[in-house]
């Protein structure tokens, strides 16, 4: 199985999330969004599976430097173009197989998931 851990390297969260992967010694590959970019594809292939308030972190900086008519009238489209814009949107870290879809880190989630 291969696993794919999103976020970006300086984020505590996903920090958490590698150092927990790392202890349990699960191999991953990390995608990191300022580094590595982020391809409209990949957001939307999330936006499929998962709605888009649960992709975009409302609790973010980011979301509340947006203007207030964006955050009100967001919808999946423009969540996908806004992630783009600005990655630190998204809920992260972002862990995903070709079976799973995880935003966010908790390691008792983590553990069920991968176990």
């Amino acid at each position: 199985m291969t696993i794919t851990l999103y976020g970006i390297s300086n984020c505590d969260t996903v920090r958490k999330a590698r150092r927990w992967l790392d202890t349990q010694g699960i191999d991953y590959d990390f995608h990191d969004f300022r580094k590595d970019g982020l391809e409209l594809a990949t957001v939307e292939r999330w936006l499929e599976t998962e709605s888009w308030d649960k992709v975009i972190n409302r609790r973010s900086t980011s979301w509340k430097a947006l203007a207030v008519d964006a955050r009100e009238s967001m919808d999946r489209d423009s969540a996908a173009a806004a992630a783009i814009e600005s990655p630190t949107l998204i809920k992260r870290p972002v862990l995903e197989t070709d079976k799973l879809l995880e935003f966010g880190f908790s390691e008792s989630r983590f553990a069920t998931l991968l176990g």
